[in-house]
């Protein structure tokens, strides 16, 4: 009920929040927050899925913004910071927790909150947070739960055992070209997150006999109860410009679904190419986040 004086009514000020590190008791309400807009955040929900909120499985806390009981945003704070939930008040929590040593190498979620959070960022703890390597302000986030509108290229199947070093040849070009640095270090994490796909069944290509070599690759990056989240997209360059990323793009939604009635992905706002693909595939825009690289 509003306040009243002789003027007419007040109203209250809003509620003042609080921060802090979630905890598994907490889960129920981070996965309430979540599931307000899934497709955005299916990144959090699968780590959620198989790690639960213990930041020993998680590898890093998650932090929670409240107001009164109610969570209204969180901020997965490990090698990529991750958001949930866009309220200015939590953002400027955020930026208190996270202080001017910066120990992540990306920022991702809705487009919206990554600008909003880079800013108070830069702005309140300077040089650490200020030079990224590449900004991604509008990622179109897409989604098909409908068979694609096109025929699938059969020579995508999904990547067995065997094939591994053929694809994880591709996968670092893959990544290399797209993030504009090369995955691999002295701990081979890249090698195993590639073999990880493979074992799981969720790593696509289509593979080259006489040349030995894959030509186009995908992989399932995250999944979450009905739906999954696409990523690493490729197809080798000289091939670029024929028409075969359409089919085989196509193949990639029909194996996924068998699994995942709801397939999902973003992709860069000036990639005009690939958002052509995505679009004769039957895909449709859902949302936009945003990325930015360290």
């Amino acid at each position: 009920m509003p306040f009243f004086h002789r003027s007419g009514p007040v109203s209250r000020p809003p509620q003042r929040g609080r921060a802090r590190v979630l905890e598994p008791m907490d889960l129920p309400v981070l996965r309430a927050l979540l599931d307000e807009r899934p497709l955005e955040n299916i990144f959090i929900s699968s780590r959620l899925d198989t790690a639960g909120l213990s930041p020993a499985a998680l590898g890093c806390h998650i932090w929670g913004y409240f107001r009164g009981d109610r969570l209204v945003a969180a901020c997965h704070a490990g090698a990529n910071l991750v958001l949930a939930g866009d309220d200015p008040a939590a953002l400027d929590a955020f930026t208190d927790r996270l202080g001017p040593r910066r120990a992540s190498q990306a920022i991702m979620g809705p487009s919206s909150a990554v600008a909003a959070l880079h800013e108070r960022l830069v702005s309140r703890w300077g040089e650490a947070w200020r030079g990224a390597r590449s900004v991604r302000s509008h990622q179109p986030l897409l989604v098909i739960d409908h068979p694609p509108a096109v025929p699938g290229d059969r020579r995508v199947e999904q990547v067995g055992a065997g094939r591994f070093e053929p694809y994880f040849d591709a996968a670092v070009s893959m990544y290399t070209e797209e993030v504009g640095a090369s995955p691999l270090d002295a701990t081979n994490s890249y090698a195993a997150h590639v073999r990880e796909l493979i074992g799981t069944g969720r790593a696509f290509g289509a593979y080259d006999e006489a040349a030995g070599r894959f030509w186009f690759k995908s992989d399932i990056g995250a999944v979450h109860r009905g739906t999954c989240q696409i990523q690493g997209v490729w197809v080798s360059p000289e091939l670029r410009g024929r028409g075969l990323a359409v089919p085989a793009m196509a193949r990639v939604v029909e194996l996924a679904r068998r699994r995942y009635p709801v397939v999902s992905l973003y992709v860069n706002d000036y990639n005009t190419a690939a958002r052509a693909v995505y679009d004769h595939v039957g895909f449709r825009q859902a949302g936009e986040l945003a990325t930015i690289l360290y």
